[in-house]
């Protein structure tokens, strides 16, 4: 009974301590995240500043064409820097969210495969085939994990690419010069 209860103890306190890393790891996204916010809200009170400031001393009606046309190129650039960022604190939050967990499913794997193993020495006799079974399913178990965790993080690569890409084609359409109409001759 002791054996049981301490086992239990054991357990619970690595659970509560993955538990604790996880939380903190997340507080700690979020708060690399605000300082990342907080750092673009006071440049985009800056460039607003420039913005107005820039705006207020045109004269003409081709130099308000030339300031807007050179506004837009930064502020497209300086959005996908923040979503480049933003993506990137969130990706290393959730694997270092993730982290303490999948430390956890190891030790719990490891100590099932010593408890079966125990259990085979001790199971009556004929009863190898059920111990072979449970084996058998854990293994299973456990490669189906893997190909799904693997699968996951190469979505998570692709859409990664697909997304700088799109954000990079993106920008460049902004900024590209609009084309050049012409004018309709009245007859």
């Amino acid at each position: 009974m002791i054996t049981t209860t301490d086992t239990f103890a054991s357990a619970t306190k690595n659970a509560f301590a993955t538990v604790e890393a996880s939380t903190r790891s997340s507080f700690d996204t979020f708060e690399r995240l605000t300082a990342l916010n907080i750092n673009v809200g006071r440049g985009v009170l800056e460039d607003g500043i420039a913005t107005v400031n820039a705006l207020l001393s045109i004269k003409t009606p081709n130099e308000l064409v030339a300031v807007s046309a050179s506004l837009v190129r930064p502020s497209a650039e300086k959005t996908l820097a923040w979503f480049r960022s933003s993506y990137e604190i969130l990706a290393q939050g959730v694997e270092q969210a993730a982290a303490p967990y999948e430390t956890q499913y190891s030790e719990v794997n490891k100590a099932i495969g010593v408890a079966l193993e125990k259990a085979a020495k001790s199971a009556p006799a004929g009863s190898e085939a059920a111990v072979a079974a449970v084996q058998s399913a854990i293994a299973a178990a456990n490669q189906a994990y893997d190909t799904v965790n693997k699968a996951t993080r190469k979505v998570i690569q692709f859409t990664e690419a697909n997304v700088t890409a799109t954000a990079r084609a993106a920008v460049d359409a902004v900024s590209a010069p609009a084309p050049a109409t012409k004018a309709k001759k009245s007859a």
